[in-house]
Parts: structure tokens; sequence; C-alpha cells
């Protein structure tokens, strides 16, 4: 077992390296029949692409993705369809500078994968990080594309609630500003706080971390099975395997802990269409089945750990040295993952719609309906 691959019914196998010719993946389990071209993944993926912004890291990359394999144009409906069988992505790499890495061919830099990947296989591409690189996430973010056509009736939306110390206010956060910033900020007053706080951060040649909330709605009640299936369980884990993820919270998260039974409970009350939940502090999850409401989680990303600012470390040798990490890298790689959190989201709804519809045929309990 690799562990490239995830997901159970909607599979998605990612391949390549930062500075390899190119990286994509492969998506097993796209139900037949659904319209699906470049100009369908190449949107999400520009929202990802890198050097758009001096907050973000100047590697120039088009990400323009291929479709290998998997689709057919069907001329009963004018149109490229899936066809069952696995999806083929491959996104070439342009702009590598693997002379930046050479200074660190033999040392291992601090807050990275280097050490660990050494001492796990005996051999690391030491170029940009190889395979533990954010650039991997192209893919997942290609992915996701296809997982969102998948869900279509679902709706998902990212954006960066906290940079450093400053975060948003919860009750300002309206993710339809999102796109009107470079920061994926969902209240355009904290942009010019982020701005100054970054450029001193930049300046520095240090780094900062972020906090990415995203939100499913449209997920109908069922979706997610106990004990070992929870969809909660499996987003956390998708969301978890981010680079530089370093906590998920679902719902009210953490902040559960501090509050009392009466208020953590999500009151409900019958509307016209069915139960209507009085809040969501359960983030859309109960006993890891989605309840119908907004399925809703935040990811916490470390702070970049390329930077400028010499740090100690070892080298193969085991000798012990002083390391300034050289290239372009992002000073908060949060910018960036929104893109990412929302596409590992929606591939793991894809996969809880299609394991719901096998064991149910994708039915739901309706409590308001006439059983006689």
């Amino acid at each position: 077992m690799s562990h490239n691959t995830f997901g159970h019914l909607f599979r998605v196998t990612t391949w390549g390296e930062s500075h390899g010719p190119a990286l994509g993946c492969v998506v097993d389990g796209c139900p037949p029949g659904i319209g699906l071209t470049e100009a369908d993944i190449q949107p999400w993926l520009d929202r990802r692409r890198p050097g758009q912004g001096k907050f973000v890291t100047q590697r120039q990359e088009p990400d323009a993705v291929r479709i290998l394999s998997g689709v057919f144009q069907d001329e009963r409906t004018d149109g490229q369809v899936t066809t069952g069988t696995p999806i083929s992505l491959m996104i070439e790499n342009t702009d590598q500078r693997s002379k930046d890495y050479s200074e660190i061919a033999q040392a291992f830099r601090p807050g990275h994968a280097d050490y660990p990947y050494f001492a796990k296989y005996g051999v690391r591409d030491y170029r940009g990080g190889g395979r533990s690189s954010a650039r991997e996430t192209a893919a997942r973010v290609a992915a996701g594309a296809i997982a969102r056509k998948v869900i279509a009736g679902v709706t998902i939306r990212g954006a960066v609630v906290q940079i450093g110390p400053h975060a948003v206010d919860p009750e300002r956060i309206d993710f339809d500003v999102t796109g009107d910033n470079p920061f994926w900020a969902p209240d355009p007053a904290i942009v010019p706080v982020w701005e100054e706080h970054l450029e001193k951060v930049r300046k520095a040649g240090s780094s900062t971390g972020a906090v990415v909330a995203v939100e499913a709605s449209g997920v109908p009640a069922g979706w997610g099975a106990p004990l070992y299936g929870k969809l909660d369980a499996e987003l956390a884990a998708a969301l978890m395997s981010i680079n530089a993820a370093k906590g998920v919270e679902i719902g009210a998260g953490f902040a559960s802990a501090a509050l009392s039974g009466e208020e953590n409970a999500d009151e409900m009350r019958m509307g016209n269409d069915g139960p209507v939940f009085l809040s969501n502090k359960a983030g859309g999850v109960l006993g890891g089945i989605s309840t119908g409401q907004a399925v809703t989680a935040r990811v916490a990303f470390k702070p970049t750990s390329s930077i400028l600012t010499p740090r100690r470390t070892l080298n193969e040798a085991g000798e012990e040295v002083e390391l300034r990490t050289k290239g372009r890298h992002d000073p908060c790689v949060g910018i960036r993952a929104v893109p990412v959190v929302e596409a590992m989201v929606a591939c793991v709804l894809a996969d809880a719609f299609l394991r719901h519809r096998a064991q149910t045929g994708g039915g739901a309990f309706d409590p308001g309906a006439d059983r006689g």
C-alpha cells in the first residue's frame, strides 16, 4: 500500500513531484454520462495557481490540465461525457528551478518533511520537497473539479478567516466577497490589516500561519455512516492530509468544550419543508451522518517552513549545521489553501454520496411523511 490514494467509491490517486516533468491524478469511480471537459476543470486550477500576487510564491505555472482518459465525445448528447472508466489528468511543470535547492541536497530543512522521508525511504527528492511539496495539491484541485460535477447540487465555499493573530469577526463572514480580494477574505475590513502584517513578514524573510473555513451547503441528510465511516472523520482525515495542515475543527470544534449542554445542542423544530435546526454547533454532522444542515469545518495551517532566517539543523552525515532556505515560497501557505480545502471537501462528499446511494438507493427518512 503506497498511500497515494484516498476515497472508497470515488477514488483519487495523485502522482508526480514538484520538480518532475508533470503531475496529475487518476479519478476512478466517477459515474458515466456526466459532461466533462478541460474547461470544466481549468477555472478551479486557476484559483489555486501560483504567482498571482506578492504574498504568494512567484513560481510561474500555467497549471494547464489535460484529460488523457475516461471521457468520450457522445454524438447522442453532442458533448463530451464521462464513460465510467478511470479519468486520468495531467498538469505539466514548466517553471522548476531545481538549482535553488542544491545547497540543501544533504541537509534537512527544519519544519519540512526532509528528515522523516529520508528516515523512512533512505532517499528523498530534495528539489522543492519532491512528493511532499504543496505543488501536489494541484492534482487534488483537479480531482475536486470532477467531484463537484458528481454532487452538482452542493455548493462548497471556503475563505481565509485568520492570518497570524488577526482573525475575522465570525459575525462578519460573507463567503460571497472572497473573490473580491487576493486573500480570500470574507470581510473587506480585514484586508488592510492582513496586508500590513504580511508585508512585515515578507520583508523579514519569515512566514505566518492561517486558518481556512469551509462550508458545504445543499448536503442532504443521510450521507456518511457509523461507526468507522463517519462523514466528519473522513472530512478531518482528508483536510489533515493537506500540506501544512496542523488542525481541523468540525462545526464549533474546540470551542464546544467551553459550552454547556444547552448551548451545544442544536434544537429542532418542524418547518414547511421538514426539520429546521435552530443552530449548527455540530457542523452539519451527527453520529457521523449529515443532518441536512451546512457542513462546516476549519483548518489551521502552520507558517511556511521555508524562511530566510538561518535555522539550526542536521545533514545526512549527522553533522550540526545552520541552514537558510532559498527559493520561491509563500509567506503564508493558507492563502492558496482555500481551493485545496474546497477540493478535498468535494471529493469526500462525492464519495459519501455514491456510498449512500449504493447502500440505500439514495433515499432519506422524512419525519413528516405519512406512512399509512
